[in-house]
């Protein structure tokens, strides 16, 4: 638990600069109160010893206190991007995060004064420098809170910016090994025989076949220049695609869809499905003795694809090119990755449904 709150922590800001930030703000905030205290007459300074000594005690102080307001600060922060996001839900995101940072600051303040009333007993009236350090804890806790905003909304857009130019370098060099490896030679030389062989004996069928065969070109061709796809688009792919590859096989090759048609809209990588599937039958015996049914399921925003091993003996031992570079297409656009494994002798593989409209990165 302690590494994955960690993990959340540094995703906001890194440890080291947080670190950085409690001791800054600290020093800087003792100077401005003992500057304060002492030209106000309310705690005037003796010495430049004791100046810093009182600098050095309330650094030493405020440090703890400052991570006990900045931490939760961070958590709120993180807890209402996701809840109420500053795009969407600005009043409802003023009227929550307002209240909780004068409450973070008003109980720091009350703690960290009693535990230095504790040390050294304060000359003052204690209900008088309670209700001043509340006051001053408070707008340093607002400021604060301003910070972490201006400091995480910069930092995401730095992310977003260079993962977006990564991304983009990353396709324009993937595009062209994308397309070919889509149009596959030995595809296109089995599709053409079976659709010569359909010429020849039943006309009809042969003008489904190439209607179909249009539709997986048109859609290749449509969606390499894009990053995602909906899931909706890649079935209707899918079922264009196994429509040719039955027109091989026959009823020796079946498949089922179980996806609920809430899920249609969410997206994923473009061509994702058919890496999966040609994936399947290029390893696996398709015949009339050992038939291949490919199910494919969604739950929990992840679409899994399955088929009971039963690997051809001939063939190839295979690179797992198509599965690698798969991946590392997700990993542009997603911190969610597809997982692949073997479950009860079935090969299964995981394909995250990505949410358009929300930041899957804080969904791992």
């Amino acid at each position: 638990m302690a590494q994955s709150f960690l993990k959340r922590f540094n995703a906001l800001i890194p440890l080291p600069r947080f670190i950085g930030f409690l001791i800054g703000i600290s020093v800087a905030g003792q100077l401005i109160v003992i500057i304060y205290n002492n030209f106000s007459g309310f705690y005037p300074l003796q010495s430049f010893t004791h100046f810093l000594l009182r600098l050095f005690r309330g650094v030493i102080l405020t440090i703890p206190a400052a991570a006990l307001i900045a931490v939760p600060d961070l958590l709120i922060i993180s807890w209402l991007n996701r809840r109420l996001p500053w795009n969407r839900r600005v009043i409802a995101r003023i009227a929550v995060q307002f209240p909780a940072s004068m409450t973070l600051a008003v109980t720091a303040s009350v703690l960290m004064t009693l535990a230095a009333n504790g040390i050294t007993p304060y000359s003052e009236d204690l209900s008088l420098v309670l209700l001043y350090n509340a006051l001053i804890y408070s707008v340093v806790n607002i400021i604060m809170m301003g910070v972490f905003e201006a400091w995480i909304f910069f930092r995401n857009s730095a992310d977003a910016a260079r993962k977006a130019e990564q991304l983009e370098r990353e396709l324009s060099q993937m595009r062209f090994e994308m397309l070919k490896s889509q149009i596959n030679p030995h595809f296109m030389f089995n599709s053409l025989n079976v659709l010569s062989g359909l010429i020849e004996k039943d006309v009809t069928r042969a003008q489904e076949f190439i209607d179909e065969f249009s539709q997986i070109y048109r859609y290749v061709l449509e969606t390499v220049e894009q990053h995602t796809a909906a899931l909706g688009k890649e079935l209707e792919f899918m079922r264009s695609y196994l429509f040719l590859q039955q027109m091989r096989y026959g009823e020796d090759l079946t498949w089922s869809v179980s996806v609920p048609g809430n899920m249609l809209s969410l997206v994923l990588p473009p061509l994702s499905l058919q890496v999966v599937l040609e994936n399947a039958i290029k390893h696996n015996i398709v015949n009339h003795s050992r038939p291949l049914h490919i199910d494919i399921t969604a739950r929990d925003r992840m679409l899994v694809v399955s088929n009971r091993l039963q690997p051809k003996i001939s063939a190839t031992q295979s690179t797992g090119l198509g599965l690698k570079n798969l991946t590392r297409r997700y990993s542009l656009i997603s911190d969610r990755l597809p997982q692949f494994e073997v479950v009860n002798d079935h090969y299964v593989a995981h394909l995250p449904l990505i949410n358009p409209e929300s930041d899957d990165s804080s969904d791992n």
